[in-house]
Order: C-alpha cells, then sequence, then structure tokens
C-alpha cells in the first residue's frame, strides 16, 4: 500500500531535508535514474521510448517546460515533483535537485527525470547522470526531440536548406553568469543559420552584434511556445525585429533563428504581411552554395 510520508536525507554540507514521497513501503525496485527528453512543446512528440520509461517510473522530478499531460504515462501511484527552473526563479538549485535524484532512488527505485526538449542540448542531463552514476546509481538516457530544430519548423523554417545554407549554430544567449554568450560574435560572423535558445531578454544585443557584422537585413522569426496551442511568432530583420517582438508581444519561451532560411518558410503565418514576406524573399535569394 502506498502513503505518503517525509523521507529525510541529508546533503553534501550535513543539512537535513525532507522530502515528501509517495511510493511503496516494501518492494523497492534497484536504485535508478532515467533522463528523459520530454520533447518540444506538443505532448505527442514524446517519443516511444520516454513513454515505456515514464510506465516504469516510481518518482518523477520534471521541469518547467514539460508539458503536464505526459505525467499520465507514469503509474498512479508515482510520485510527481516539480523542480524545474525559470529566468529569476528556481524552485531548487541544480546541486538540490542532484541531491533528490540519488535520495529518492535510494530510498523508492527508479527517478524519471523528465526535461523539456532534449536534455543534452543546454539541459544539464550529462551533469545529472554522472552524478547519480558517481553515487551508485544504474542510469540511462533517453533523448527527445529539441527545440533548437522543432521550434524552427513550428513556423514552417528548415534550419538547413539546399542553395541557401549548409549549416546551423544552436547557442544559449547567456553564460552562466548571465552575461551574453561570447560564441554569438563568432556566429554572427558565419553565413550559417543561427538558433538562439533562451534568448528573447538579450535579442536587443544580439541585434547589435548582427548589425554590426553587416547582416542587418538578414531575416529573423522569434517563435514563442513552438508547437504548442499557444504559439505565436513573428518575423522581421535584424533591424526591426525588436519591434516586432514588442508590436505582437511575444515572450518567453521563445526561440530565435536568424538567417535567409527565415525566408524560404513553407507556410504564411497570420502575424505576417505578404509584403515583408516578399522582402524577405528577396534578402535571401543570394545562393551560398
Amino acid at each position: 500500500m502506498s502513503h505518503l510520508f517525509d523521507f529525510q536525507s541529508f546533503n553534501e554540507k550535513k543539512t537535513g531535508i525532507n522530502i515528501p514521497v509517495s511510493t511503496l513501503v516494501s518492494g523497492v525496485s534497484k536504485p535508478k535514474l532515467t533522463v528523459v527528453g520530454a520533447g518540444i512543446g506538443d505532448p505527442d512528440h514524446i517519443t516511444l521510448k520516454a513513454i515505456k520509461a515514464l510506465q516504469t517510473a516510481d518518482v518523477v522530478l520534471y521541469d518547467a517546460l514539460v508539458n503536464e499531460s505526459l505525467l499520465d504515462y507514469a503509474p498512479a501511484l508515482a510520485t510527481r515533483i516539480f523542480v524545474g527552473k525559470r529566468r529569476g526563479a528556481k524552485s531548487y538549485t541544480q546541486e538540490e535537485i542532484h541531491e533528490r535524484i540519488v535520495a529518492y532512488a535510494k530510498c523508492c527505485g527508479h527517478v524519471v527525470r523528465l526535461k523539456g526538449g532534449d536534455p543534452f542540448v543546454f539541459g544539464r542531463g550529462l551533469e545529472e547522470l554522472q552524478y547519480a552514476q558517481a553515487h551508485g546509481l544504474e542510469t540511462a538516457y533517453v533523448p527527445g526531440i529539441s527545440s533548437a530544430i522543432a521550434g524552427a519548423a513550428a513556423a514552417g523554417i528548415s534550419v538547413t536548406l539546399r542553395g541557401v545554407s549548409r549549416s546551423f549554430w544552436t547557442i544559449t544567449a547567456t553564460t552562466d553568469t548571465g552575461e551574453l554568450n561570447p560564441d554569438i560574435l563568432a556566429a554572427a560572423q558565419s553565413d550559417a543559420t543561427v538558433v538562439v535558445l533562451m534568448g528573447l531578454a538579450k535579442l536587443k544585443e544580439i541585434g547589435q552584434i548582427f548589425q554590426d557584422a553587416g547582416k542587418s537585413d538578414w531575416p529573423v522569426a522569434v517563435i514563442q511556445n513552438a508547437t504548442c496551442e499557444q504559439q505565436k511568432s513573428t518575423f522581421g530583420t535584424v533591424t526591426n525585429i525588436l519591434d516586432k517582438v514588442e508590436q505582437f508581444q511575444i515572450g518567453s519561451p521563445a526561440v530565435i533563428i536568424l538567417g535567409p532560411v527565415v525566408a524560404h518558410r513553407w507556410q504564411a503565418e497570420d502575424t505576417e504581411d505578404q509584403a515583408l514576406a516578399l522582402e524577405l524573399q528577396r534578402l535571401a535569394s543570394t545562393e551560398v552554395f
């Protein structure tokens, strides 16, 4: 019989932490962590392997960008705990999440760490696996569909396109200290498509870097809540995209795509007028190979 109780563990500083656990008192399975990619937005994007992992979970620790309907795949008696982080607010530090993974696994059995997108793309999935492994847990990883590609595709944008773009960058907008990622400077010097994740707050600085690189007319797309019912998109150029974002009230989480491929998207958006679409097509007409 399952019941809720306070499980006390100790972190590396020997400070007691109380963890609510709903689990079987006896018959606990071998301690295990499976880091699972939930995919982007729409819950239909989760993989079969991810569903199978959830179906065997004793505890699910899930993030802010996970569609909560996916939690229904876990057994009815499995404990579901939110440990997500949003810009400017955290429910737990990364160290605390590490400690809880180990504590829950040793108390309850199989912990599924459910993360939005792919956990190995700016998701700290590897860190959590390595920590769990170092503390004696069996470990496994299930990849997910990343917003770096699917976020662009949700607005009809292919990050590569024959004759237009032969490669792409995927960049997080900031460093660990919150400063603008210096890799954006290098990306702006190339002709590749540039996909910026978690970058809306730095959009003005990003735009200035691309203007300084002589790419003021480069097409840009910003997609909020990609693949979800609440998806909103806007399109412009490096010069005017900040105004477009404000005009259409685009917020986080959002994916930023810079490059000529934006002008070749396969479907028109309600937020985009035909005149601008034609102008973007003209600007992107130069072939790179």
